[in-house]
């Protein structure tokens, strides 16, 4: 029978949850940083976990199978907020995924373990060459080649990130909520001009990337992951439906770029 575990990233912003059966995923979930003056027991973070759980609608079988294990099972936990590992390192089972561990090429040191799960994911399942582009607090453009080597990529701030930063940086420029349809690109006042200021630019430089990208690897898969995701996928339908179709939108592929290193880890 194949065993339970939990993929664990803690990213910027939330943490972000799977849980397998075997290899495959059964439900994802994200939920709030923890806070803690220190490493909880075990017992503190299996409730913390309970809690964190969400509710499985309509399957409430499947609800007590996940609960019933999560005391029981590995946790395989990559993160990108030194002060959020340090809690959970007394959690039995736990396997703690280092950058070193993910077999692509031509890595550095700095490169973000979320950023080279996602390509590895992407990889795995589209096939090399893939590019990742994760539209979550950061937007970062990540490429591999067929060889599975890092091409390297890019990093500016988020949507949502543009946003805050322009309310809490300057005196009279409101926070405003991001439209689900394209705004009008000349706008005629405050709130939309912020909006357009910060959708086309970057719809503009996302274009810019995944064209130069297809330049060099033609036809490979592209891939839209993070938060932002289907926000920024719909502006792409807009405004450019021909490439929106191209792109895969994914929610999991730092999770499948998890599998594949625990499954590669179990073969060694």
């Amino acid at each position: 029978m194949d065993k339970s575990w939990f993929a664990l990233m803690i990213g910027n912003s939330r943490l972000h949850w799977a849980w397998f059966v075997g290899d495959q995923l059964q439900s994802a979930w994200d939920s709030e940083h923890l806070v803690s003056s220190g490493p909880p027991s075990p017992s503190i973070l299996g409730g913390t976990l309970k809690t964190a759980s969400p509710k499985i609608e309509g399957r409430e079988g499947e609800e007590r199978s996940r609960e019933d294990n999560l005391n029981n099972s590995p946790i395989v936990l990559a993160s990108v907020v030194p002060a959020q590992t340090t809690i959970w390192q007394d959690y039995p089972l736990l396997q703690i995924l280092t950058l070193e561990q993910i077999l692509l090429e031509h890595s550095y040191p700095t490169l973000g373990i979320d950023r080279a799960l996602a390509l590895w994911g992407a990889g795995e399942v589209y096939g090399w060459p893939a590019l990742v582009i994760d539209a979550g607090t950061a937007l970062t453009f990540t490429g591999g080649n067929a060889e599975r080597q890092l091409v390297g990529g890019a990093i500016l701030p988020g949507l949502s990130l543009q946003v805050r930063s322009l309310a809490q940086k300057t005196a009279a420029l409101p926070a405003i909520t991001l439209p689900e349809t394209l705004p009008t690109r000349w706008a005629n006042d405050t709130q939309e001009a912020i909006a357009s200021g910060i959708i086309y630019t970057v719809l503009a430089g996302v274009m810019d990337f995944i064209q130069a990208w297809w330049q060099e690897f033609p036809g490979s898969a592209v891939v839209m992951t993070g938060g932002d995701r289907v926000l920024l996928h719909q502006y792409l339908q807009s405004q450019h439906p021909q490439l929106a179709v191209q792109i895969t939108v994914d929610s999991n592929l730092i999770f499948w770029g998890m599998r594949a290193c625990r499954a590669e880890s179990a073969s060694a």
